[in-house]
């Protein structure tokens, strides 16, 4: 059965949305030096440093970790937040790579593709993640 926008109902195996104060990022940041390779990858770190502004380009991975968590119907702890990448495609469309126990999840619960869209202001970063499967 189709929606009225166009989607075969059934596909959806969840969604998330997840939202950042980019300057209460930023202070944790500062505090906790080492946090944020923990957080993230080398390349999403590397990203982020290409910026004027880092902290509202890691915040807005960040949001996107915490989206893909709760679109998978699970929380922090489930996954480390390293097995969820946003990666670029070759228009610089922000797109996840998935590994280790958050694919695992994904794989349990039939996700098989992934739609992330972010967006920050200098105070505010929000992601928003829909985790597609089969029919």
């Amino acid at each position: 059965m189709t929606s009225p926008a166009g989607v075969i109902e059934g596909r959806i195996r969840g969604i998330g949305v997840d939202a950042v104060d980019v300057d209460r990022f930023r202070a944790v940041l500062g505090r906790r030096p080492g946090l944020a390779r923990r957080l993230f990858t080398d390349d999403e770190r590397a990203y982020a440093e290409s910026s004027r502004d880092p902290g509202s380009r890691l915040a807005a991975r960040f949001a996107a970790k915490e989206a893909v968590l709760k679109a998978l119907g699970v929380g922090i702890g489930a996954a480390d937040f390293k097995d969820v990448e946003v990666v670029r495609d070759a228009s610089g469309a922000p797109r996840l790579a998935v590994a280790g126990r958050a694919a695992a999840l994904a794989a349990a619960r039939g996700v098989r593709v992934w739609h992330v869209s972010l967006t920050h202001t200098r105070l505010l970063a929000l992601a928003s993640v829909v985790a597609e499967g089969d029919a």
